[in-house]
């Protein structure tokens, strides 16, 4: 991986790892079905809209039905499921569940894809699994059984992004990255609408700060998320760019630190620390070497 693809990762973590606020503010008032319905739409009509602006406009013709699984798997049930899970826990606890998603890909590649398991690859996401379950602070989550509930959920939003990201390559590659994030999120939007429909009287409830959370959710977390996340996806492949949750996990936290005065320990510090290993030995950036070439380019 690149200097330049390593840089997009870190932004699209950092981006994703907002979504997790934003969902917690949210999700108890509009509700998981309403929430997705509104940030998976407005995001696709977002985009929609950008493509028309630049004259890209997406076809889909011969492809909608694959679309249709992918807006399925990729969006719109693992964004529920993160949703709902987020009644029960906290963003930080949430963003850090999601960051087993490199575990799943690897096996979803193995067998779909059939990549090579290298020891190396299982030793990196290990020890990246190892950092978040520190960062995580299970003692925190208490023991009820809607708590262990939504840990599953978490667990399964996970599962799918590692399917939906090997199928996006397997299914759909050579696909250009708007055409890809389009058809996604207006596919979730269509699957969606007959869980949301029963929903829209929580509408009244919207105030300004739900109102930012939905719009943030959507168009950066979303539309611009999602570009960047197709984008990997065909340059570095499903198995590095779904790495980019466990730096969603550290900068899930690190938002939680900056805009909800949580601490950060000594133990969560540790933490990132071997997530951030983990990430370069999972990604086989070089960064040593990647400088070195831009730092020749600009003498």
């Amino acid at each position: 991986m690149s200097v330049k693809d390593f840089m997009i990762l870190n932004l699209l973590g950092a981006i994703w790892g907002g979504s997790f606020l934003f969902m917690r503010v949210a999700s108890p008032v509009l509700g998981p079905f309403l929430l997705i319905e509104l940030r998976v739409l407005i995001a696709g009509l977002v985009l929609l809209f950008y493509a028309r602006w630049i004259r890209q406009m997406p076809d889909f013709k011969g492809k909608w039905k694959k679309y249709v699984i992918l807006g399925a798997i990729n969006a719109a049930i693992p964004f529920t499921l993160i949703a709902t899970s987020e009644l029960y826990l906290t963003a930080s606890v949430s963003s850090i569940l999601n960051a087993t998603t490199p575990l799943f890909a690897v096996i979803v590649a193995r067998i779909w894809l059939k990549e090579e398991l290298m020891i190396k690859k299982i030793i990196s996401i290990i020890l990246g699994i190892f950092g978040v379950s520190i960062l995580a602070g299970w003692g925190h989550m208490g023991q009820s059984a809607m708590v262990f509930l939504s840990v599953l959920f978490s667990l399964l939003a996970s599962l799918c992004y590692a399917i939906g990201g090997v199928y996006a390559k397997r299914s759909l590659s050579g696909e250009p990255s708007l055409t890809l994030a389009i058809g996604q999120q207006l596919a979730a939007g269509l699957v969606l609408i007959p869980f949301s429909l029963p929903n829209t009287n929580r509408f009244i409830l919207m105030n300004p700060g739900i109102v930012f959370s939905v719009l943030s959710l959507a168009i950066l977390c979303t539309a611009i998320g999602y570009l960047l996340y197709f984008y990997l996806i065909r340059n570095v492949g499903p198995t590095k760019t779904l790495s980019v949750t466990l730096l969603v996990s550290m900068y899930g936290v690190l938002w939680g630190t900056l805009f909800l005065n949580e601490k950060i320990s000594i133990g969560e510090l540790a933490g990132m620390i071997m997530i951030l290993g983990s990430i370069t030995m999972i990604t086989e950036v070089k960064l040593g070497s990647g400088f070195m070439k831009i730092l020749k380019k600009t003498n």
